[in-house]
């Protein structure tokens, strides 16, 4: 059975096509579960009068993306989960594609990437993650023609949560106290968390281009400012937590070429949310000691 839970704040301007691209697949064995962040626009209403077979988790505030996604995976019956931002139109027949690709994979694959392309259907927004030896990381092919180069197959890093699927088996395998995603990063980057997490445990990611969706990208209208506090300290609290050698000779060359420059930039054009990042960056590494 494959669950698809999908998350929605605000959402009225793009919910029905992500749900109409959802419902003209084939549905035999699927569930469709909705977690709504406390939306204003009445969203909630109109999922409830068009689409009364989702399940609807309604929250009384936003609780961020990394803990909707809990909420919805803690509800589901499936094997196979595919998250969905509400900003996603599933391409033709896309569970078709995928369902038969599940079937062919091996136990320890436990994720695997759709092609992901922008919505003027001509540019790529992810193949998946892709993390450097440097400790940065990066959507594969993010805005590259999609001219046949990300047509192959091949195991990669990990997967973007925009459009992904997760394995049951794999998310209770690394769940955390925190959750499945990580709920302490809010938003952005907590599927990079979850990745490396995973592939720290065994567990494996695929992308496959067959199965072909487009995303419009920050749905959610977050400010600049809160997006560039986001990135700069959960890419913190995410080395944090996974990299063992942390004071690697490599990690100080990337610190010193990228990360000081970097903060400095952060610190003089959003001096508000670039010292609250780095308190809070000092407190998350306190308390993993």
């Amino acid at each position: 059975m494959l669950s698809v839970v999908i998350l929605t704040f605000n959402s009225i301007k793009f919910i029905k096509p992500c749900l109409d691209s959802v419902f003209s697949q084939d549905l035999e064995g699927t569930e469709i579960i909705v977690v709504d962040n406390a939306s204003k626009d009445g969203t909630v209403n109109f999922i409830k009068e068009n689409y009364p077979q989702v399940i609807l988790i309604e929250n009384k505030e936003n609780l961020g993306a990394a803990r909707a996604r809990n909420l919805g995976i803690g509800v589901v019956k499936g094997d196979w989960i595919l998250t969905l931002d509400c900003d996603v139109i599933l391409g033709n027949d896309f569970f078709k594609k995928t369902m038969a690709f599940i079937k062919d994979l091996n136990d320890k694959t436990g994720m695997f990437q759709p092609k992901i392309l922008n919505t003027n259907r001509k540019t790529i927004y992810s193949c998946g993650i892709y993390l450097s030896r440097l400790r940065r990381f990066y959507d594969i092919g993010k805005g590259q023609h999609n001219n046949g180069k990300f047509n192959t197959s091949k195991y990669i890093f990990g997967a973007c949560s925009a459009a992904a699927f997760y394995k049951r088996q794999m998310l209770d395998e690394v769940r955390e106290e925190t959750g499945y995603f990580d709920e302490r990063f809010f938003f952005l980057i907590e599927d990079v968390d979850l990745s490396w997490r995973a592939q720290k445990k065994g567990w494996k990611a695929i992308f496959y281009p067959e199965a072909v969706c487009y995303h419009s990208g920050d749905s959610s209208n977050t400010s600049k400012k809160i997006r560039q506090y986001l990135c700069f300290r959960n890419r913190y609290f995410t080395i944090f937590k996974n990299e063992k050698n942390i004071f690697f000779p490599k990690l100080a060359y990337s610190l010193l070429t990228y990360d000081i420059p970097r903060m400095g930039y952060f610190l003089f054009a959003n001096n508000k949310f670039g010292i609250k990042a780095l308190k809070e960056i000092l407190q998350f590494f306190k308390s993993l000691r």
